[in-house]
């Protein structure tokens, strides 16, 4: 039997692997060099192999526990490992870290640090921060109108969008964007952006009245969606912002009263363009919660979601200039 390194075992690049986990009601352990998860089914125990060369995010839910052999593994293959609640949402912990979800990320003092290094060159500059927020907007923008207008499941699902309200929706938000003076602004027309969106879904798919309500939106089926699917889409910003090695806090958009703003920053990319129609498709069939996420995973996979996200954070370090400074 060959043997391999933990060099070998990151030979599949984040963006390319293919597993996320959520477990729950197991134990997460290694068993004969392997790490897997047991599950009791009467009195016998049955084990089930992760393979952490090929998975990028390991969320363990409600009763479960993980040993420390495991976790040296886990880290080895660069796997981010969180605990969070039932179902997959909230995430949660009680260490206090970056964002509000507690990843065990592996550690290494031999980290590439390139893209840190590009980052924190401009991010003290207020002007180029506000240059770097105008690009992920517009690569949000971009993102949105490809997906809405050009999927080939959203038609299928029936979710088609009038194309002059589109049009016309995107036409404004990117001229206010390319104005914006300052921060502030973006953030409002973020705001007015989201709600216009949400009204176009609610319309589209004959959703009826819709008020957007975050956490706690009782049972209302699109609100408790949108709460789940973007808690995915937070896993995956996650999981972007360490592959660069981008701390949670050095946010260009988000992130004045919150330490994990570069996550919301980067999850904004996908949210609206994938997890909003799914959603409201969702909610109007009828999905359990099961379903719904495994929709919204489905999704997010094939638009090479994570590949999206590492790339527009990799093109903003390359290319957003440092301000001259006095």
């Amino acid at each position: 039997m060959q043997d391999f390194s933990p060099t070998d075992l990151k030979s599949i690049l984040h963006s390319k692997r293919a597993n996320l986990y959520y477990l729950e009601h197991c134990r997460v352990l290694v068993n004969g060099g392997r790490v897997e998860y047991v599950t009791d089914e009467g009195k016998r125990s049955l084990y089930w192999n992760i393979p952490i060369a090929n998975t990028t995010t390991l969320l363990l839910g409600t009763g479960t526990s993980v040993t420390q052999a495991a976790m040296r593994e886990l880290a080895k293959a660069g796997v981010l490992v969180g605990f969070c609640g039932g179902g997959g949402t909230p995430l949660f912990s009680a260490n206090e870290v970056d964002f509000d979800v507690s990843w065990l990320c592996p550690q290494s003092e031999y980290r590439p640090t390139e893209y840190l290094q590009q980052w924190v060159r401009f991010w003290f500059e207020e002007s180029s921060r506000l240059a770097a927020a105008r690009t992920l907007q517009l690569a949000r923008l971009q993102r949105l109108e490809k997906h809405w207008t050009s999927s080939r499941e959203l038609q299928q699902a029936g979710f088609a969008v009038p194309a002059d309200a589109m049009r016309d929706l995107l036409a404004r938000s990117r001229e206010v964007v390319a104005a914006a003076p300052d921060n502030a602004s973006l953030l409002t027309e973020e705001a007015r952006l989201s709600k216009a969106l949400f009204k176009l879904c609610a319309q589209t798919t004959r959703y009826g009245e819709f008020t957007r309500a975050k956490r706690g939106s009782g049972s209302d089926p699109a609100n408790r969606f949108l709460d789940h699917g973007n808690y995915l889409a937070y896993g995956l910003a996650a999981s972007a912002c360490w592959v660069l090695g981008l701390p949670h806090g050095l946010a260009v958009l988000h992130g004045k009263t919150r330490r994990g703003g570069l996550v919301f920053d980067a999850a904004d990319l996908v949210k609206d363009a994938i997890i909003l129609p799914q959603a409201f498709l969702s909610a109007v069939r009828g999905d359990e919660e099961q379903e719904f996420r495994q929709s919204c995973i489905e999704a997010l996979t094939r638009t090479e979601a994570l590949d999206f996200m590492i790339e527009t954070l990799q093109q903003i370090a390359h290319t957003t200039p440092a301000a001259a400074r006095a």
